[in-house]
């Protein structure tokens, strides 16, 4: 493995527990640490813990912090209450997504950016160009945190036996300060695997200690470490965009199915204001491919890239995403389809795996959701 990649607090704890190690986004992370089925299961019905480290944090403060990232990001963030999060999007002129993002709202003046790994640099250039103008600080405080994640139905029981924050008002998309195992945490309910879950932004030198701790309380509920593979596969199955895949620079929000995150009605203009607004129109009228769930008939597995066929064998989309779903039992997909062949249960449709028609069937997305 290059000498280049940047490595995690937790680097050391994942090689003693025997990690496959995998470069992700210039990062050497945890790819699985046995069998990632079994991690995919472990989330689902107790919990799994992850290292999300790699992620990039990016502070922005001051009294135009608000008003800087109404301009700069889709949403409106300035309406944002301290102590909630919300999931938006940074756009190029074009309309075309630069990255997704989480953004906290920590204090009146003070919003706390979560970026792709990949995306990080990128993201910061663009916040700190657009920030001309305004009072507002834009502040690269990668190095400053470390993240863990227990997700799973578990995850809550888990973490309140280490801290005695008040999880139950805890709401989704929400954060708040506290303690957790003796250490200082930015405490978030989000997460990215479909499941009740949380997030805590600690200081690096925290990590380690936070780890084991987290291990040895959720020893009992069948908490496992977890890697990246499953991740990759409970996002999938909760119909959960990966931005180089369901979002790139040549999809807008709309062409996504997400355009509820851009806010047309915010004060002031926006990046990317124009070219979305002529993006939600031929959303609204005819779009020219829409992101669906495909489920598939038979064992082979359809992977990003692959072609969506038609019963002629024309060629109506492409698969963004796929793998095999263990909770489904069934290889999944998510593709960018013909409108005309994305309604649930269209006929016909199946994925061209290595030269040969697999069929498919088109199902509304996610594939599976939470009971609450």
């Amino acid at each position: 493995m290059p000498d280049t990649l940047r490595v995690t607090a937790l680097d050391a704890v994942h090689r003693a527990l025997g990690a496959t190690m995998t470069d992700f986004a210039g990062w050497s992370m945890p790819l699985r640490y046995g069998s990632e089925r079994a991690e995919h299961e472990a989330v689902r019905t107790a919990a799994g813990l992850f290292d999300l480290s790699h992620m990039g944090e990016i502070t922005v403060l001051g009294e135009d912090a608000g008003a800087l990232l109404d301009f700069a990001l889709v949403g409106r963030l300035s309406a944002l209450k301290v102590g909630r999060a919300r999931y938006t999007m940074i756009c190029a002129e074009n309309g075309g997504i630069l990255d997704d993002l989480i953004v906290y709202r920590l204090a009146e003046a003070e919003f706390l950016v979560v970026a792709n790994a990949g995306n990080a640099e990128r993201v910061l250039t663009a916040l700190t160009e657009r920030a001309a103008g305004f009072a507002a600080e834009v502040r690269d405080d990668r190095d400053a945190y470390a993240l863990l994640a227990v997700q799973g139905p578990a995850a809550a029981g888990v973490l309140a036996r280490l801290t005695d924050a008040d999880l139950p008002g805890l709401r989704y998309y929400a954060g708040l300060p506290g303690t957790v195992a003796g250490r200082p945490a930015l405490i978030a309910r989000t997460g990215y695997t479909g499941e009740d879950g949380f997030e805590l932004f600690v200081a690096p030198a925290d990590a380690a200690p936070l780890w084991a701790a987290l291990t040895e309380a959720g020893a009992a509920e069948g908490l496992v470490p977890c890697g990246l593979a499953c991740r990759d596969t409970l996002r999938l199955e909760a119909g959960m965009p990966l931005y180089g895949h369901e979002l790139t620079e040549r999809t807008t929000p709309f062409d996504a199915g997400l355009g509820r995150v851009v806010k047309f009605d915010k004060p002031g203009d926006f990046v990317g204001r124009a070219a979305l607004e002529r993006a939600a129109e031929r959303a609204a009228s005819a779009p020219p491919r829409v992101l669906v769930g495909l489920v598939a008939a038979e064992r082979r597995v359809p992977r990003a890239g692959y072609p969506v066929v038609d019963a002629a064998g024309s060629v109506i989309g492409e698969v963004t995403s796929g793998a095999p779903s263990p909770t489904l039992g069934r290889p999944v997909a998510m593709a960018y389809v013909d409108a005309t062949h994305a309604e649930p249960g269209t006929a016909g449709v199946a994925v061209d795996i290595r030269g040969k028609a697999a069929p498919h069937e088109v199902v509304a997305l996610p594939f599976y959701t939470r009971q609450r």
